[in-house]
């Protein structure tokens, strides 16, 4: 875990400042040591409108993508001025030259991943057209499939992008629950002078609206997290119950392909009201950590025959006890292997030498 507490610090720091995101490295011609050898080397370089590197992440989640931490401020920003940047290195029989792709420390730096929205909850409500153009309006890095006939609406993009889109729907839901109650109430008073007046479309209103927003949402905290690095921060890391139990939070997780929702609401009668916040800001710090530093490998079992599935099952499980940090999801279809570069690597090639194969 020190590379966890290392992103920690950066981050306490005002790091993201001093950080530029590196993409386009060639990953499948060196080592990630010696990768990371020659990112750092490059950026020091004063040719490359360079200076003191205090760190370089890499390997990282992202394929390909590194991370460098510059000393100061404006040597970073004197970096990504710099458009072009090529990475050489000199083999035996000839010079190597690879263009780099720098760019801030932002959205851009997280993989792409895809999401299906039920928006026919939203009932009459709203035009769910003119709801789409809103959202395509407010983030317009997100792509969007045609809505179908059922509500439905496929949306592709980096995961702090869909995360916003989800915060954004469920604010709408909250603004469209709240009118609901005042209406409710107006009703109440109207139905005491008018004891006929029939309520049944309010109430379907407000029903349709409650099935997006969770109950602890409305008055808790609510945080949407990537599934993986989700579930080996429950599991893997023991600082998560520890923290829910000392600051007596409630936690509702609902998991949802890539994406996985939590809300936080206090449970003890008299306790800070700022706790569930604070536990908030918590974990998203842990998941920035945590996000950096994993990767993930699959074994993918569909189309296997069964004596081959239960023998990369078994050596799963055989290798469990020595790699305590590697998190195990068992699926029908595939077995994902989550923790560090290192030891999902060294995991993978135990893994293929029990079945008898090549590591790829």
């Amino acid at each position: 875990m020190q590379k966890q507490a290392s992103v920690l610090n950066v981050k306490e720091s005002k790091a993201p400042e001093r950080t530029v995101v590196v993409a386009g490295l060639p990953v499948d011609l060196f080592s990630d040591q010696l990768l990371a050898v020659l990112v750092k080397s490059h950026f020091q370089d004063i040719k490359n409108e360079g200076g003191d590197v205090e760190d370089v992440i890499y390997p990282t989640r992202t394929k390909g993508v590194a991370y460098v931490i510059f000393k100061e401020k404006k040597v970073a920003e004197n970096v990504i001025r710099q458009k072009k940047h090529w990475l050489a290195r000199k083999t035996r029989h000839a010079e190597l030259t690879v263009s780099l792709r720098v760019s801030h420390f932002g959205d851009k730096i997280f993989s792409s991943v895809n999401a299906i929205l039920d928006l026919s909850v939203f009932g009459k409500e709203v035009t769910l057209e003119t709801l789409v153009k809103d959202l395509k309006k407010k983030i317009p890095s997100l792509s969007f499939s045609p809505l179908k006939p059922n509500g439905r609406i496929s949306v592709e993009g980096s995961f702090l992008a869909v995360k916003r889109l989800r915060e954004s729907l469920l604010a709408r839901a909250c603004s469209l629950l709240e009118k609901d109650r005042n209406f409710t109430s107006e009703e109440r008073k109207w139905n005491r002078q008018n004891p006929q007046r029939n309520l049944q479309r309010s109430n379907n209103s407000l029903a349709s609206v409650r099935t997006l927003v969770p109950e602890t949402a409305r008055s808790g905290e609510m945080l949407v997290l990537d599934t993986d690095v989700f579930l080996y921060l429950k599991h893997k890391c023991g600082s998560y119950e520890s923290t829910l139990k000392k600051f007596h939070i409630l936690s509702q997780e609902k998991v949802d392909g890539e994406i996985t929702t939590i809300c936080l609401k206090s449970i003890q009668v008299g306790s800070q009201p700022n706790n569930a916040k604070h536990v908030k800001e918590l974990i998203e710090e842990w998941s920035h950590a945590l996000y950096l530093k994993l990767r993930k490998e699959t074994f993918i079992l569909e189309g296997k025959e069964n004596r081959e599935k239960r023998m990369i099952k078994r050596a799963c499980e055989q290798l469990s006890s020595r790699y305590l940090e590697v998190l195990i999801n068992l699926y029908r279809t595939h077995i994902d292997i989550i923790g560090s570069s290192s030891d999902t690597y060294l995991f993978k090639k135990g893994v293929m030498k029990l079945i008898g194969q090549k590591v790829s």
